[in-house]
Formats: structure tokens, C-alpha cells, sequence
């Protein structure tokens, strides 16, 4: 029997779409109302260093619990199936996101968005996974593009959400109910067929320490998760402090950093569904990640630069920071592609959630290294990590290996 064949605006497409619009929803959600949600619990926001523990304590349990979640869901990806993934990460993150609109202190909040981290970390891995198995090769790219491209998109849809009804327990309790009714929509999507296939063969599924046990599979892992660095260099840092560089660069300024990130995620979202159509143009991936590099470096230079003066442009080169760091979809393809069907959903849930958790070791290095300890100021900080963060970024690049043309029906021995 002749497995079907699954086009680019087939309902596994745009359900995994969907999911990852969830998902960012979700994700992004506390940084547009995190000041008002910490007056809520009772956090003065007048103590500037109350405001910064408490923030720093749930964003970081946010992103421990998306380091374990997606250890294990890639994990279950692999020895359950996709569908398994994308059923229960969703439902844990809807009874998280309910839970999290009715928190009243910092620990339950913190635990709450720990336990929405879990969740999270499982759906975009399994759905760039699922429709990179269902789709031809020769869609694949713009297939995933389409997935995180839309998804992106979430974070806008958030911002909007509260500005519209300006509750931020509310906000939270929409984002539950859209996973009940995407949990809904995803029980006619049908399983992997390789995935079918691979269950029935004798052979390791999904585990996370065949990573380490290959010195080649090591490598691939070590340079997938690499590519992926000046996302969240650019998100965490840039965007999220862009008020504090907007004052350090051109003095008083009215830049909301929830506003800011709006801004960089249509840029990262119309980016995400344009790269796919570049690497089909050159049938390439990494011909398409390297144009997004060189204009990620055009972006970083106007930022710092003396055009940056006003907060019209401070928006603006936030947006275009956005767009030239929409290579999230791309970067994960290329790792799904990296690996055998038995350990793919393992490492397309575990990249992303690694990028993701190097954010902390960034802010190390720009706030506590450079600032603290080297007593270096915003700006130097911040064009020194970025040099940095770039120059892994383009070394990992080089040593990474074409992914186009590849079959994806094989496994990892």
C-alpha cells in the first residue's frame, strides 16, 4: 500500500501551525504582562530589585522545565510516536496556562510556568518532525517554514489579546482554552508513516544518549544546536532590554520592551516563511541560513550604530532584527534532518529547547561577566556578546552539513 502523500496546506501542516501558535502564545505571554501580573501577586514595582528576582526566578523555571520537557517528549516522540508528543504536550501546557490565571505568589506562579515549560518544549519538535516525515523532501522546507512562520505569529496575536482586555489572568485562561480546542483538531491528523515503520524494526527509539555514545552524532547534535544561537541573543538581549539600550543611546524614550517584541516577532515570523521559499530557491538550506546571517550582522550593526536615535527606529531595527533571525523553522528542519527516524523527534524537540536554555549562559556572560564582574557598560556588553554569540554561530555553520536533498527514511544504528 502506497503511503499518502501530503501537500504544503494539508491539515497536518496547518494543525502543527496552529500548535506552535499556541505554543508561542504561551511562551511569550509572560514578558508582555509581566509587570502587571507581578503587581497582581503582590510584587511592588516600585523595588526594582524585587521586580528583577521575581521575573528572573519564573522565567527561569519557565526555561529548566522547557530543558526537561524536552528531553522528555522527544523521547516519547520517538518510542510512542509524533501524534503521542502532540497530544500530551498540549494538554499539560492547557492545564498549566488555567492553573498560571490563578496563581497568588511568585513560587506558584514560578511553578506554574515551570510545569507550562514542560509542555511546551514538546510541540513544535514533534510537529516539525511530523510534517517533515509527511511532506516530499521537495516541500519539506516550505512546509516547516509555513508551520513556525504562522506560529510566530502567536506572540502578536498575545500582545494584542492584552491590550484588548487588559487582564492578564484572562490572557492566560484564552491560552488554555485555544489548546483544548487545537487538542480538538488534532484527532484526525495521521502518524508518521517511518515512524510506522521504524516501530516494527528492531532498533533504539528515542534515546537521548545516543547523542553522546557516536563521536559523528555528537558533533551533528553539538553544530544543530549552535546555528540557532543569535535567536535568542538577539530576542533575550536586544529586544527584551531594548528600553535600557534605547536610554543608553539616545536618552529619554518611551519603548515598551512587550511592544518591541511584538514588532521583532512579525519580523521573525514573515522571516520563517520566507526562508523556506529561499532555500528552495537555491536548494539549499544553508545557502538560505547564510543569507539570513549576513543580514542578522546588518541589523546587529545599525542597532549599535548612530542611526539608531529615535524610538520609530529603535522599533523598526527591532523588526528587522526579527526578520533576520527568522531561521528558527530552517535551523530546526536542518536538525531533524541530521538524524535517523528512530532518534529524529528526540533531537527536533531537544535542539530548540537547548538554544532556548543557552539564553541563561548569555545573560552570564552579558550581564554577570561583562558588567558585573568586567565592569563594562550596556553597550560594549552588548556588542561583545554578540560578536561572540555570531562568530560560534558562523564556525558551527561552516562543519554543519547540507540537509536538502536528503532521505529521511533511515535509521541510527
Amino acid at each position: 500500500m502506497t503511503e499518502k502523500k501530503f501537500g504544503i496546506l494539508s491539515l497536518p501542516v496547518i494543525v502543527a501551525a496552529l500548535g506552535y501558535f499556541v505554543d508561542i502564545y504561551d511562551l511569550l505571554l509572560f514578558t508582555i504582562v509581566r509587570e502587571p501580573s507581578l503587581q497582581g501577586i503582590g510584587v511592588l514595582l516600585a523595588d526594582k530589585v524585587q521586580v528583577l528576582a521575581a521575573s528572573t526566578k519564573i522565567i527561569n523555571w519557565q526555561m529548566v522545565g522547557l530543558l526537561i520537557g524536552g528531553v522528555i517528549w522527544g523521547t516519547i516522540g520517538d518510542k510512542k510516536g509524533r501524534l503521542s508528543v502532540l497530544f500530551g504536550s498540549i494538554a499539560l501546557y492547557s492545564i498549566a496556562n488555567f492553573i498560571t490565571g490563578y496563581v497568588q505568589t511568585v513560587d506558584q506562579y514560578a511553578w506554574a510556568r515551570f510545569v507550562a515549560g514542560i509542555g511546551l518544549a514538546g510541540e513544535l519538535g514533534a510537529g516539525i518532525t511530523l510534517v517533515s516525515e509527511l511532506l516530499p523532501k521537495e516541500k519539506r522546507g516550505v512546509g516547516t517554514s509555513l508551520v513556525a512562520g504562522i506560529g510566530l505569529f502567536g506572540a502578536v496575536f498575545a500582545y494584542f489579546i492584552y491590550k484588548f482586555t487588559n487582564d492578564w489572568r484572562l490572557c492566560y485562561k484564552i491560552g488554555g482554552g485555544l489548546g483544548i480546542v487545537l487538542l480538538l483538531l488534532r484527532i484526525s491528523v495521521a502518524e508518521s508513516g517511518m515512524f510506522k515503520q521504524v516501530k516494527e524494526a528492531n532498533v533504539q527509539r528515542g534515546n537521548f544518549f545516543m547523542f553522546f555514545t557516536n563521536r559523528k552524532r555528537f558533533q551533528k547534535y553539538i553544530l544543530a544546536i549552535l546555528i540557532g544561537l543569535p535567536t535568542w541573543y538577539v530576542i533575550g538581549v536586544l529586544v527584551n532590554l531594548s528600553n535600557r539600550f534605547a536610554k543608553e543611546m539616545y536618552g529619554d524614550n518611551h519603548i515598551e520592551s512587550g511592544r518591541a517584541i511584538m514588532y521583532a516577532y512579525v519580523g521573525i515570523a514573515i522571516g520563517d516563511i520566507l526562508i523556506g521559499l529561499v532555500s528552495q530557491y537555491f536548494k539549499s538550506r544553508k545557502k538560505a541560513l547564510l543569507s539570513f546571517y549576513l543580514l542578522s550582522m546588518l541589523a546587529l550593526v545599525l542597532f549599535f550604530s548612530s542611526y539608531n536615535n529615535s524610538d520609530a527606529r529603535m522599533y523598526g531595527i527591532c523588526a528587522l532584527l526579527g526578520f533576520s533571525t527568522g531561521f528558527w523553522a530552517i535551523f530546526i528542519t536542518m536538525g531533524a534532518e541530521q538524524f535517523g527516524t528512530n532518534l529524529r523527534a528526540t533531537a527536533a524537540t531537544t535542539i530548540p529547547n537547548m538554544v532556548r536554555g543557552a539564553l541563561p549562559l548569555i545573560n552570564l556572560m552579558f550581564l554577570n561577566l561583562f558588567q558585573k564582574s568586567w565592569g563594562w557598560d550596556l553597550l560594549k556588553s552588548g556588542i561583545v556578546t554578540g560578536i561572540i554569540v555570531m562568530a560560534i554561530t558562523m564556525i558551527a555553520f561552516y562543519f554543519t552539513e547540507e540537509t536538502f536533498h536528503k532521505d529521511l527514511n533511515y535509521v541510527e544504528q
